[in-house]
């Protein structure tokens, strides 16, 4: 039987299609995957992803908008050079965490999945308030737990992480150095309002991803 999803589409159609891919990446609310748009869409994913580029093209012609791809899908944003008037609106969110918690992710990110005591090991201090910072932030999550003694919980990054850093996957993860100039650059110095035990000593505002 023929698969109606690659019957040829004709110009109306097209047209049709991007205006609704449009619509569905404003009302998303996190990345969608090719899949997830090509089924709502009901074409191939070759159709879905020609549609998406076109669409990416000319938002970057006309728009301060962006149509990128991140954190494994696909998502409507806002381009970074427009951040200071939509934060005259809506003041930015930070996602707060002190020195520890940023050294404890960048650890994670690059030797996950790790267990806390490997963690703490590379560190050389107490890492608990960091990693349940992390956690709480859901920048960080659990993945399982090793098979050694004590059968310590194995610790990876999320979706929110890919989002935050504007990465479509892991293997888009910069050398480290240039992680850290990334992650520098989205941080800012803020006064500290929460207590993270001794990792608390500075803290420092993560702002929710602009692109």
């Amino acid at each position: 039987m023929e698969n109606p999803f690659f019957q040829a589409i004709d110009e109306e159609t097209r047209n049709q299609l991007r205006k609704a891919l449009e619509c569905i990446l404003f009302v998303a609310t996190k990345p969608l995957p090719l899949e997830e748009i090509a089924r709502i869409l009901q074409i191939p994913l070759d159709e879905a992803l020609m549609l998406l580029n076109e669409l990416a093209v000319d938002y970057e012609r006309r728009s301060g908008l962006a149509i990128v791809e991140v954190a494994g899908g696909w998502r409507m944003v806002t381009r970074s050079e427009f951040a200071p008037y939509i934060s005259r609106l809506y003041p930015q969110q930070r996602t707060r965490l002190s020195r520890g918690s940023l050294e404890v992710l960048a650890i994670i990110a690059y030797h996950q999945p790790i267990t806390r005591p490997e963690i703490e090991q590379l560190r050389g201090v107490d890492s608990s308030s960091a990693i349940q910072s992390l956690l709480e932030h859901g920048l960080i999550q659990v993945i399982g737990y090793k098979e050694t003694v004590g059968r310590p919980r194995l610790y990876a990054t999320t979706q929110k992480f890919l989002e935050l850093f504007g990465l479509r996957s892991l293997e888009e993860l910069p050398p480290l150095r240039e992680w850290q100039e990334q992650a520098a650059k989205l941080l800012a110095e803020t006064k500290n309002e929460g207590d993270e035990g001794k990792d608390s000593d500075e803290s420092h505002g993560l702002g929710k991803e602009q692109l």
